[in-house]
């Protein structure tokens, strides 16, 4: 169930992980025609020959095996994220409603089932609207916005529970140890913890547990990017047993710096935005993930900015086990207007009030939705930032937004307005800047984050989306121009920069994407586009530039 070879072996909660496990992926009916789950309508690897409508109907006949289900269990169906408006039915008895496209959600179908064969309806609305988040997705695609996604397009799986069942755990870690918060009803918890020369047990009979690994071994390991140790953790109740894991890690910000485990870090980053050719939202096969990452660690990259999307949790195992550094969007939901969230700023518009009136669903959806990510991602050591709003999309109170962020969540660092609008509370002072290379500085007692630049064209013939694709920010037409245009990037921008408090970067971006053909990789991800050694020497000079100034600090 570990396998990354396909969307049926690969366990989609890593995080909370029982042995109990039937995959619903596969064949589906979508409006009476064929469609291949989890892939999206809109994707060639769903197989899907139909036009997409704003309302969908999906049906799944399954039969759970006889021994699937032990005595006193219930029965629970997942799905990892449907877009927009998902109605839920077995055999025709209503289940209930989850609204918005991006995160996971789940309904106890055990009084519902029969002996013999089920059948499994999803009736879903997406007609693209902006109250609901949408990320980059837009119906007249084009530039830097991208074919629609609707639907079921993550994994549809069901697990058996028993009656008392661990619903979530909250792994908090230190240096030294972790807090866990368990979710459950049980009145006694036995947990494992394999350490180097033994295995950690003790039962605690409190929901609320900390464990200092520092009194039970002389070894620790932190995580870092570059040895993302992982403790894997059990957790068993009278009734019940889920695996998990955790990693020993801390991210602060002090001295205008931002410290992982307590020491200054540079994010050398790439804008990721997880789109792919065949899959639009998901790549062929789990491995895509791993390989995106891979990739861009080979290029000498620490760090990602997950773009205004929420992936699948192995995107996130993967970043954990791999070692990579993410910053998270949040989904904007809200309109956006070319002239003043693009063309103002570019020509140094950088300020706006963002309290705006009427919008009330709209806003308390995006809320709900900021709320119930940090919920979700919380566990994942990865991730080390979140980004509320980028570039003034559907942005609004965005100080009270930090502050909730900052209050349900003090774990990480917020970039409350990425690029441009600041208010008063982030905190880094982040900085869009694309058509130029600049030194910068700041004024502001914040470290400086350089969120987006770049975004350097290089089309690659035969490896377009479409034969007139030139979308991007630049110009080039060669692996050396490429490259030397980056490279002229970091020694102009980013290294003369780090002296004046400078504490990351993020290059836009990973691969092409659609009309958007400023990737380091094709959108196909089958040409790299830029010289690999050079980009790997660059990186130390900007790591070990970074070094010195910490001497000098």
């Amino acid at each position: 169930m570990n396998s990354y070879e396909n969307w049926q072996d690969f366990y989609p909660r890593p995080m909370l992980k029982r042995q109990s496990f039937f995959n619903l992926n596969g064949e589906w009916f979508l409006d009476n025609t064929s469609i291949d789950i989890p892939f999206p309508p809109q994707s060639t690897l769903s197989h899907y020959n139909k036009e997409v409508n704003d309302h969908l109907t999906y049906i799944k006949e399954f039969q759970l095996p006889q021994d699937f289900v032990p005595e006193n269990h219930r029965i629970l169906l997942h799905f990892g994220a449907i877009d927009q408006i998902a109605r839920v039915y077995i055999n025709n008895q209503y289940l209930g409603e989850h609204i918005g496209g991006y995160l996971p959600f789940s309904f106890d179908i055990t009084d519902f089932l029969k002996d013999a064969v089920n059948q499994l309806r999803v009736d879903v609305t997406d007609t693209l609207s902006h109250v609901y988040p949408y990320g980059k997705q837009r119906k007249k695609r084009g530039g830097m916005w991208y074919t629609p996604v609707s639907g079921i397009w993550q994994t549809v799986w069901i697990e058996a529970v028993p009656q008392q069942a661990i619903q979530s755990i909250k792994i908090t870690p230190s240096l030294s140890g972790i807090h866990i918060h368990i979710d459950s009803d049980a009145t006694q918890y036995h947990i494992s913890i394999p350490l180097n020369d033994y295995i950690f047990e003790k039962t605690y009979s409190s929901q609320d547990i900390d464990i200092d690994l520092s009194k039970e071994t002389d070894t620790l390991h932190l995580w870092t990017p570059k040895n993302p140790y992982l403790y894997s953790i059990t957790i068993k109740t009278e009734t019940d047993c889920i695996e998990s894991y955790f990693a020993l890690r801390t991210i602060e910000i002090k001295n205008q710096q931002i410290c992982l485990n307590n020491q200054p870090i540079f994010l050398h980053g790439v804008l990721d935005q997880g789109y792919f050719d065949d899959g639009i939202f998901l790549p062929e096969k789990p491995q895509g993930f791993v390989d995106d990452i891979l990739k861009m660690k080979e290029l000498g990259f620490n760090f990602l900015r997950k773009h205004i999307k929420i992936e699948p949790e192995v995107f996130y195992y993967a970043c954990d086990k791999y070692g990579m550094l993410i910053m998270q969007d949040m989904v904007n939901n809200g309109n956006y207007n070319w002239f003043l969230d693009t063309a103002l700023p570019n020509k140094g518009v950088l300020y706006r009030p963002d309290r705006f009136p009427g919008q009330k669903q709209r806003k308390q959806v995006f809320e709900k939705h900021m709320l119930e990510t940090l919920d979700h991602l919380y566990n994942h050591p990865c991730i080390i930032s979140y980004t509320i709003f980028n570039e003034g999309w559907g942005q609004f109170d965005a100080d009270r937004m930090y502050k909730i962020c900052k209050s349900y969540d003090p774990t990480r660092f917020y970039d409350a307005t990425s690029g441009w609008f600041h208010q008063k509370e982030s905190d880094v002072d982040s900085l869009h800047v694309y058509f130029c290379t600049k030194e910068l500085s700041t004024k502001m007692e914040k470290p400086l984050f350089l969120s987006e630049c770049g975004g350097y064209t290089r089309p690659i013939q035969d490896h377009l989306f479409k034969k007139d694709a030139h979308y991007g920010y630049g110009q080039t037409d060669s692996e050396e121009a490429l490259t030397n245009r980056i490279i002229d990037l970091y020694e102009e921008m980013v290294l003369s920069s780090i002296p004046n408090g400078l504490c990351g970067c993020v290059y836009t971006q990973l691969s092409d994407v659609e009309d958007e053909i400023n990737g380091l990789y094709t959108y196909d991800r089958q040409v790299c586009k830029v010289d690999k050694k050079r980009m790997q020497d660059i990186s130390n000079k900007i790591f070990d530039c970074f070094k010195k100034n910490q001497k000098k600090l």
